[in-house]
């Protein structure tokens, strides 16, 4: 059954939101999909295009410096942030990392004050205390479900939580949204917020397969994932647990 299924994925901003290994993302749920027969469909699309909520399965965006951050948030909210919100109101499936996870929140105000407006998909905003603020960077490890996340973090900005977001994970070792509140990340309905870099994905195949999961059973309602050879992520997974925070 497995062969007769696609998954679309739309990847915003590859070129310009793309740091610590970022694409690795994609490559990671190619990967997973075509070891089981899955058809894997990818677009991109970067400034100036425009973007159709019924065209993707899973929406993916990653982190950036400040200066790129500027143009993406612009060209967000004149291209692209109304059909999103559409998608995400529909379920479909979206990963949103560090820089693209602050640009869906309300607003995210950079270290000089200069605040950008956000895509609204999340209930957070995010603000730079200045540019002598210690940043929050290195190994992070997150309880997720009963499970853990693994990954690397390096961010200026610390994430606030509305009251009508939840966190996506609990804080084991690390910093998280803003290094004091024990909480990492946002879900929304499908869609996912994280500081969580380095890959996220490769190093974390449960949390890639149920993101997987979701969008299958949203497009074809049947989530139903073989098992395939996970040995190496598995090592990867256990080699992060091992390092400092």
């Amino acid at each position: 059954m497995s062969g007769s299924r696609t998954l679309r994925v739309t990847h915003l901003y590859p070129r310009l939101m793309n740091i610590y290994g970022d694409r690795g993302n994609i490559m990671t749920l190619r990967h997973r999909c075509e070891a089981r027969g899955i058809t894997f469909e990818l677009t991109e699309l970067s400034i100036g295009d425009a973007f159709d909520p019924q065209s993707a399965d899973l929406i993916f965006a990653g982190g950036a410096q400040d200066r790129e951050q500027r143009n993406v948030a612009q060209d967000l909210l004149a291209t692209k942030a109304d059909a999103i919100r559409e998608a995400v109101e529909a379920d479909v499936v979206l990963l949103a990392v560090c820089g693209a996870y602050q640009l869906f929140g309300r607003f995210y105000r950079e270290s000089t004050g200069v605040e950008l407006a956000g895509a609204g998909i999340f209930d957070l905003h995010t603000e730079h205390p200045g540019e002598k603020t210690k940043r929050l960077i290195g190994n992070i490890v997150v309880n997720w479900e009963g499970q853990t996340i693994v990954g690397f973090e390096n961010h200026g900005g610390r994430t606030h939580l509305g009251p009508a977001a939840r966190s996506l994970a609990s804080v084991r070792s690390g910093n998280g949204n803003n290094g004091t509140d024990g909480l990492e990340g946002v879900v929304y309905r499908n869609a996912y917020g994280t500081y969580i870099h380095g890959s996220l994905l490769p190093k974390n195949p449960a949390f890639a397969d149920h993101l997987l999961g979701l969008a299958l059973t949203r497009r074809n309602g049947d989530a139903e994932l073989a098992p395939i050879d996970d040995r190496a992520e598995t090592r990867a997974h256990a080699a992060a647990l091992s390092l400092k925070p």
